[in-house]
């Protein structure tokens, strides 16, 4: 079993981490839609008649998809860059599914965008829609760059469909996801060479290098920069592995002046361990123990095989890690109480959170939801943390006969009659997730106050 206690001293520097505050959502949103408003500002300026003339509809009309399309390949571009002020004022989960929708939206955009203009100009040109198509392609400035780069991104976007994403190995989808980057730069310069909006005005070709530079340089600084400096710093490598129950198993990692990670209780890391058949994979565990300045821990549930090869890892073995990622912290908690609900592998986190977030005897719940007893991995020290701080631990089992024990708003009622006047912090499979938060909104729990975080997009 590996033990690992910071007792007092994390429970101090968590305390100073607290700062409670509100989502940032919500003001990104606004900033995200001006945006988008100022881009149709743009296309209207430069639409000073718009007559019935059905190509002139047409031209317009791509002219606006292709500008709001360009907008949105920014944006997907800086929701790549992993900014740390961003994933934890949002959560590292609601930014994922923002990419994955800005994506969505570009996708969609680029696709209307293509086939209106083609037909607004074989419209004014009166040829046919596939003779406007050669005379674009083989004579408008940059225009093969621009065929070359929405080929790429709808290749993306095929790629990136639940359904054929499923069936398709994450590295796979990982590196043809980073063609993005080669798409983004071949259309970019055809968007400043034939956009009516650029070609006359330098005030919005500014704006528009702005946007695209302020995105390509958080990219590159967070994306590149800042994890070679964090991996030369701190030099990390497998300590040890530990076996915690069925198909679960601790990795210790060691390093330098680890704590100075900035690293808080309930984050993750995106894991990359450079040895045969995990070498090229980057997978986000969460740290299962407050950070030490020599070692760390990460504790992971087989599902499938990089989870599994990590029980087959070497000490010494050399360790490439990005992060802290996450916004599922002590910073999130507003209220005095609170209660902690766990399923599966959800429970890393939580046991880091169950030993540092400050609070009197009483004040700390901590439910562990498992299929089997055998299955209730770091029982032990969940134990032995709940007896030192006064904090009640429970589980959740099935029972003999395979029946799930489900959480409904009377079984939380019964289990803390005040739970309105708690933060509750949730970590598990979705369906689990989706359960609770139901339960615990007609328990009358505020959703500012349901703090969850999901690995899954």
């Amino acid at each position: 079993m590996a033990m690992l206690h910071n007792g007092r001293a994390a429970r101090r520097q968590t305390m100073r981490a607290i700062r409670p505050q509100r989502s940032g959502a919500l003001p990104l949103l606004i900033l995200g839609w001006a945006g988008a408003a100022a881009v149709m500002a743009l296309w209207w300026q430069n639409t000073p008649l718009v007559r019935m003339a059905l190509a002139e509809w047409l031209t317009g009309a791509g002219r606006l998809t292709g500008l709001l399309g360009g907008y949105m390949i920014a944006i997907v571009v800086l929701l790549m860059a992993r900014v740390p002020a961003l994933e934890r004022r949002v959560g590292s989960d609601r930014v994922a599914r923002w990419h994955a929708m800005s994506g969505r939206y570009a996708i969609c955009l680029v696709i209307a965008h293509v086939p209106l203009t083609i037909a607004g100009y074989a419209a004014q040109a009166q040829v046919d829609f596939v003779r406007q198509t050669v005379d674009m392609v083989t004579t408008f400035p940059r225009m093969i760059e621009a065929t070359a780069g929405t080929v790429l991104f709808l290749i993306i976007g095929f790629v990136s469909v639940g359904m054929v994403r499923r069936r398709v190995a994450y590295e796979t989808w990982y590196y043809l996801h980073l063609l993005t980057y080669v798409a983004v730069y071949l259309t970019f310069w055809h968007q400043l060479a034939t956009g009516a909006e650029f070609v006359g005005d330098a005030t919005a070709r500014t704006a528009w290098y702005v946007l695209y530079g302020a995105a390509g340089a958080l990219l590159v600084w967070y994306r590149v920069l800042t994890p070679i400096r964090l991996n030369q710093r701190h030099r990390m490598q497998v300590h040890s592995t530990v076996y915690e129950a069925p198909g679960v198993v601790s990795v210790l990692i060691s390093g330098r002046r680890l704590h100075r990670l900035g690293a808080e209780p309930g984050q993750f890391f995106r894991w990359r361990f450079r040895t045969s058949g995990l070498r090229w994979s980057s997978n986000p565990y969460s740290l299962s123990a407050p950070p030490r300045p020599d070692l760390l821990r990460i504790t992971v549930r087989a599902n499938g095989e990089h989870s599994e090869a990590l029980s087959r890892l070497e000490p010494g073995t050399r360790v490439w890690a990005e992060g802290p990622y996450g916004a599922m912290t002590a910073a999130r908690r507003s209220k005095e109480k609170v209660l902690m609900i766990a399923g599966g592998a959800g429970i890393t986190p939580m046991r880091a959170l169950f030993e540092t977030l400050p609070g009197g005897p009483g004040d700390l719940t901590l439910l562990y939801r498992a299929s089997k007893t055998e299955d209730l991995a770091l029982w032990a020290e969940l134990r032995e943390i709940a007896s030192a701080r006064g904090a009640r631990l429970l589980y959740a089992v099935n029972g003999p006969d395979g029946v799930r024990p489900e959480i409904t708003t009377d079984r939380l009622r019964e289990l803390l009659p005040d739970i309105e006047d708690h933060d509750v912090y949730v970590c598990g499979p979705t369906g689990l997730a989706r359960q609770t938060y139901d339960a615990l909104r007609a328990a009358g729990v505020p959703t500012r106050r349901i703090h969850h975080e999901s690995f899954e997009m």
